[in-house]
Order: C-alpha cells, then structure tokens, then sequence
C-alpha cells in the first residue's frame, strides 16, 4: 500500500533557539485574571508583536482556578509563529498567582522552575471551599509554599497585592500588572503598561495608582514572604463596652471577679456569645454553668493543671449554649452589618444597590424544632403526617434575601427567639448539654485529663440539618467509647485521638478502625 500523504516542506521562521515568552496566570473567578490576560497581550500587540492568549477554567467558583496562557513573540520577516495552547512543565518565564496556595500548585503542576521562571504572586489567602467545610483545621499550610518557592523559583515577587489594590481603590489584576512590570521579564516601558490600562477606559485613576504602588513595591521584593496572619484579639462582651444595663455589668463584673484571669478572659467572650444569640438571662445560665465547673476545677486542684477544665468549659458550653437553628440563621442573613460587610467585599458605592441570591434547604426537622415542645413531639409520633409534611417543606429554595417579601420573612422567624427556650429544640439542646457535662464532670473527679477531652468533645457538634445529625452521631459515638476505657491509665490519650480523629475524617471508616484497635487492647 502506498503512502500518498502530501509532504509540504515548512521553513522555520528564525534560528532553533528562538522562542516565545511564555507567561501563565492562575487566577480564582472574580480576581479579574482575563483582565490581566488582556492586558498582556494588547501590551505585546502595541508593540508589534504576536501574542496568543487561551485559558482552562477551573470546576467551580474557589474549588478550582482558571488558568490563562498567554505566549509572545516578535514576527520573523512577515512571517507569524506558531505558538503553544498549554503551559509545559520546565519551558514557562513568568507564573503570576493571585492567591499564595494558587502558587503552591502551580509548583506542584511543575510550570515553575529554578531554571526559567519568575514567579509573581499575591501572599493574602482566599480559602478554598475544601478548607472551610473541613469539620477540623483544614487550611492549608502556608509554610510549606515559602519553603518551597525558595527552591523551585529563579525569581520572585511576592507581598499581599490584594491589600495593596484595596488601599488604592482597585483591584488585584492591577497590582499584579505592576509585579510584572517591574519583574524586568518582558522589554517594554512602564509608559506602555500605562497606556494599555488608559485604553480599558473603566476605573483607569484608581487602576493606575494600584499599578504604580505594585511597581515600586516589587521593585523592592525579591524573596517570598509568607501571608501575614492577624494578631490574636481578645474581645470583650458588648455589655461591658455599652453599660446597656446594671444586670449586664453585673454579668461582666461575674466573669471578672469569679474567675481567674485565663477563664475570665474566655468567659467574657462566651458571654458576649451566649447574650447576642439569646438574652441577659441566657447569659445568666452561662455563667452559672461555668461556676459549678469551675468550683469542682478548684476542689481537683485545677491550679497546678492551669485551670485547663474552667478554660475548656469557657469555650464550650458557650458553643453549645449558641448552637445553630433557623432562628440564628434567620437573624444572621438580616444584620445590617452583614448587608455592609458584603457590600464592602463588593466594593459597592455609596450611589449603587446589590442584592443576594442565598440558596437555602430547610427540613422539617428544623422547622418543627421550633414548635412547642409537646407539639414537635406529638408530630413525630405520626410518621406519616410527619414524612408528608417533609415532602412538602424539604425543598431547596433560592432566596432574594434583601427583596422585601423574603427580607420580613426571614427577619420575623428572627423575631422568633423568644419563643426559643419553650421549643423542642431548646428541649433536646439543654438535655444533651446537661448530660455531656455531667460526663465529663465525673470522669474528671477520677482522671482530670480525661474530664478536659470530654469536655473538647463538643467540638464535634456543629451547624445545622444533616451536619449537625452527623455530629451528634459522631459524639455520641465517641463518648461511648470514652465511658468504656475510662478505667483505662492512658484513657485521655486514647480520648484525644478518638476526638481529633471524628473532628477530620468524613465516612467513618477511620473512626471505626480505632475503635476496632481500641477494643483490640481490651
């Protein structure tokens, strides 16, 4: 059989050691990378050049970020280059990241390289919804990336660009312009930067100063510097601040006086908590829960242990005080400073309006946890009204939340929390509350080790509907364990693994497995 493919002769444009510049911009949805991506190539076009420009969007809004590809390069003789569509590992110049992990995985993906690349990224972190839904500490280690543009990048630029754009009223796509203008990487003046971003026409001041700013800050930046975590705060109850009552003073003056410096620190927080979900006199009940565990703390001899069982109990029954329901929620979606905070996310003017379309799936679970307690119990003694009215009700529904219908709904179940403590929600919370630390109470009198990680345990109960069944399942899964070792001289560290265990596995096959070796040892 013959071969008949026609076999053109294709002459190379230049010598075999021309290439392109090649440049890669891995930016999240809202971070303006296609503006950046833009800007690039009219910059190479202005100046005569080819530029080519594709991009891979991610999966989703933060589990996944596009990443653009643009290559430039001068024309040989009238004729144009054929240019690459994709980054290959080992053959990029610059990597520009918005974000300080979005770095890391462009190492991981192997574009950076000590050979060739210059690597430009933002230091701050938006974190990915992998890392706020982890029921542990599930963000990622920001260390690991510094330690490792060190070695796998020839040069880099790198400080918070999303603040510096902020403080100068633009956004970070023209910060991270101005990185790359001043990396030296590619031939063209700071007068052509500027006149791409004149040519845009929107927000041209504002984007100009950013730029500048970026420009004389990386001219100055040559090694990465880690995101910069805020100091710790301690936060101080509202009542202390407003002197909105004596009762409220003499709420404060409780936590201030009964308690030494390390719980009273946390207790003013767990008040402050436990008052703004519910009232002063929830506030009361806090503190009368924290000195009966603070009393026993003494009489175990609480201060050689640094009063760890006080402290633990701060935290924690606060947390389990203001438990998650659709009142809270309700009241949440409704603050006027919720409506502000978002707006100056957005960078909303003072002469623009924005609304938000909030995507809510309420249960009938939820909805019967605010009736009276003998009617949610009557109800669920009748499966079959019950599942009838859930097939009714369990439906996810797309709220306009500042619409004025949806707004007064969600602001009167606000309303509701007076009605909260005569709920059978309230019910459930208050006997599963009491029971978790009278457990703990009790294996501290023999083990107070073991009583401070019964304590911590609470940690496995949060939010609402389906998370917050998962963690009630998980603790009492957990603590019925603990009761069956607590005999046992290393129960609190056996305790400990199985709480940081239930805290960051999702299946429970994990969990199980320890259990399994635990029961193993008996």
């Amino acid at each position: 059989m013959r071969d008949e493919t026609v076999k053109l002769r294709l002459a190379s444009a230049g010598d075999a050691t021309e290439r392109p510049i090649s440049i890669a911009v891995v930016a999240m949805g809202g971070q303006g990378g296609g503006v950046l991506t833009g800007w690039i190539v009219t910059l190479a076009e202005n100046a005569g050049w080819v530029a080519q420009s594709t991009s891979v969007p991610g999966v989703a809004q933060r589990t996944g970020a596009t990443i653009y590809y643009v290559e430039i390069m001068r024309p040989q003789d009238g004729k144009k280059p054929v240019l690459a569509q994709m980054p290959t590992p080992s053959d990029v110049d610059v990597v520009i990241a918005s974000e300080f992990i979005e770095a890391g995985r462009s190492i991981l993906r192997g574009i950076v390289t000590p050979e060739r690349t210059t690597l430009i990224a933002s230091s701050h972190r938006s974190f990915a919804i992998g890392e706020k839904s982890a029921p542990g500490e599930g963000i990622a280690d920001s260390g690991a990336v510094t330690e490792a543009v060190g070695v796998t990048a020839l040069n880099s630029i790198i400080f918070d660009m999303n603040a510096l754009a902020a403080a100068n009223g633009s956004v970070i796509s023209s910060a991270m312009f101005g990185a790359l203008a001043a990396s030296g990487v590619l031939p063209f003046a700071v007068a052509d930067y500027h006149a791409v971003i004149e040519g845009n026409g929107k927000g041209v001041a504002a984007s100009i100063k950013t730029f500048d700013a970026a420009f004389e800050q990386a001219r100055g930046s040559g090694e990465a510097t880690p995101p910069q975590k805020a100091a710790p705060t301690t936060q101080i109850a509202p009542a202390a601040k407003r002197r909105v009552s004596p009762r409220a003073e003499a709420l404060v003056a409780r936590t201030e006086t009964g308690f030494p410096p390390q719980v009273a620190t946390i207790a003013r927080v767990g008040l402050a908590k436990v008052i703004d979900f519910q009232d002063l006199a929830y506030g009361a009940e806090y503190l009368d829960q924290l000195e009966a565990v603070h009393q026993l703390d003494i009489s175990l001899g609480g201060a050689e242990q640094d009063y760890a069982l006080s402290v633990n109990a701060a935290k924690y029954i606060a947390n389990a005080m203001a438990y998650d329901d659709v009142v809270r929620v309700a009241d949440l979606k409704t603050r006027a400073s919720r409506h502000s905070r978002i707006g100056e996310e957005i960078g909303i003017r003072p002469d623009q309006l924005f609304e938000t379309t909030e995507y809510m799936h309420p249960r009938l679970e939820e909805v019967i946890g605010l009736a009276p307690i003998w009617f949610g119990r009557w109800l669920q003694n009748r499966p079959g009204l019950y599942g009838w009215l859930d097939r009714r009700i369990s439906k996810g529904r797309r709220v306009r939340t500042y619409s004025p219908g949806w707004f007064l709904m969600l602001y009167l179940v606000a309303g509701m929390r007076s009605w909260r403590r005569a709920s059978l929600r309230h019910r459930e919370e208050t006997a599963h509350r009491d029971a978790w630390l009278t457990l703990a109470s009790e294996l501290a009198c023999s083990n107070y080790a073991l009583g401070v990680e019964v304590l911590q345990c609470q940690r496995l109960i949060k939010g609402y509907s389906d998370t917050h069944a998962r963690g009630i399942s998980k603790f009492a899964k957990v603590t019925e364990e603990i009761k069956s070792i607590a005999h046992r001289d290393d129960a609190a560290e056996w305790a400990r693994r199985l709480r940081e265990t239930a805290v960051r596995e999702a299946e429970g096959d994990e969990l199980d497995g320890l259990i399994q070796t635990i029961r193993s040892f008996a």
